[in-house]
């Protein structure tokens, strides 16, 4: 090959690479993007606010009339069976009772042995509730073996039968707490009466309860007024939470909806039941001042006491409130989905391009959401894309 040629190879092929250089340089870089692939996980509804236990059944000691009380030498923490001295009560001391104060002492004790009345024949019908409700529970149980009842069904068996017996408990502690009023009231009356004046009869506040005293309202002797705290009895052992969510989550809350305590000082999460929602709400103001609508949920521990035997009453917890779940879901990172005019749409990466696709979103939770139509599992979609993002654009998975 000659020179000449030679030399007017060398530009062409000179020119080339430079037009493709010019080329190159003007072509659009590929936009950097997070990605994300879609699959299908377990996915929940939760409701999260913060909560407080409290005894299931709580009992606060009093003396029904106006009395002078020995020193109380109780403190919190200390256990009490039921039937147990509590309190001693006497009449007031240099205080005799005129007529009209006789016959209203009189009144009281006609009044206490009424309640007393009134308990004891409620107690059968409690009692007949606790047994249909231990029966109902047996049925069930032997039907859930038979694949016959659901989990569902057999949970509401023994929440019934658990509050058919906590009904029984607390017939009877009822029973127990007029008892001891009516023997109060009778002590008021033979206190205050001509010749023993001089000579007070001590009787004694009882126990209604086996459990714990919670809180101690009066320790030094003295005149107590009727209806004046003086103890406050409870098992600790039977606790509940009450929770206040705001009302537009109570709505999605039912009776029987399941429920994680967390954050209460343990390891693991405390399973428990949504009891009963309140049928009114009431307004709080929160930490930032804002006035909130809120309504009390109050559910029950079903977790071994084991587990909690050192939570005690008035202590926090965080109640997650599971409203739906479901162990295979098709799910997206929310930050993946973006508005349209025609409703919801996202990102997909095919060919390192951009694609866009209409997506139904379903549910929500937290940061990913249900996808119920528009993507399929293991398409890579772009989490969070830019405004500057069109459909077709060269894009580039960032590492993250």
């Amino acid at each position: 090959m000659s020179r000449p040629i030679r030399k007017r190879v060398m530009l062409i092929l000179l020119s080339v690479l430079v037009a493709a250089a010019l080329v190159y340089s003007f072509l659009p870089t590929a936009l950097p993007v997070r990605t994300a692939v879609i699959q299908a996980a377990p996915l929940q509804v939760i409701i999260e606010e913060e909560g407080e236990t409290r005894v299931l059944d709580n009992y606060v000691i009093s003396s029904p009339v106006t009395a002078f009380i020995r020193r109380i030498p109780w403190e919190a923490g200390d256990a009490v069976e039921q039937g147990q001295a509590l309190v001693q009560v006497e009449p007031p001391r240099a205080l005799l009772l005129d007529a009209r104060t006789q016959q209203e002492a009189r009144a009281r004790v006609q009044a206490a042995a009424s309640t007393l009345q009134r308990t004891r024949e409620e107690l059968p019908a409690a009692e007949a509730a606790a047994r249909l409700a231990a029966r109902e529970l047996a049925r069930t149980e032997t039907l859930f073996r038979d694949d016959i009842a659901t989990r569902q069904m057999l949970d509401a068996a023994r929440t019934t039968a658990e509050q058919a017996n906590a009904a029984l408990a607390a017939a009877h502690a009822l029973t127990a707490t007029a008892r001891a009023e009516l023997a109060a009231a009778r002590a008021a009356l033979q206190g205050g009466s001509e010749g023993s004046a001089g000579q007070p009869v001590a009787e004694v506040l009882r126990a209604p309860v086996t459990g714990r005293v919670l809180a101690v309202h009066r320790r030094s002797e003295g005149l107590v007024n009727p209806g004046e705290p003086l103890l406050e009895i409870g098992d600790p052992g039977r606790l509940e939470v009450w929770t206040d969510v705001l009302s537009q989550d109570a709505v999605r809350i039912m009776p029987g909806v399941r429920v994680l305590f967390d954050q209460w000082g343990g390891e693991e999460p405390l399973e428990g039941v949504v009891k009963r929602v309140a049928p009114f709400g009431f307004t709080k103001v929160s930490a930032l001042g804002v006035e909130e609508q809120r309504v009390t949920v109050v559910a029950d521990l079903l977790s071994p006491f084991e587990r909690w035997a050192h939570l005690g009453a008035g202590y926090r917890v965080l109640s997650r409130f599971v409203v739906w779940e479901d162990d295979a879901v098709r799910q997206a990172p929310a930050g993946a989905l973006f508005r349209t005019q025609e409703g919801w749409a996202a990102f997909t990466v095919e060919e390192n391009r951009a694609v866009r696709k209409t997506v139904t979103p379903g549910r929500r939770a937290g940061l990913v959401v249900q996808v119920r139509d528009g993507l399929e599992e293991g398409d890579v979609v772009i989490v969070h894309p830019d405004g500057s993002l069109k459909a077709g654009m060269r894009v580039r998975a960032q590492p993250d």
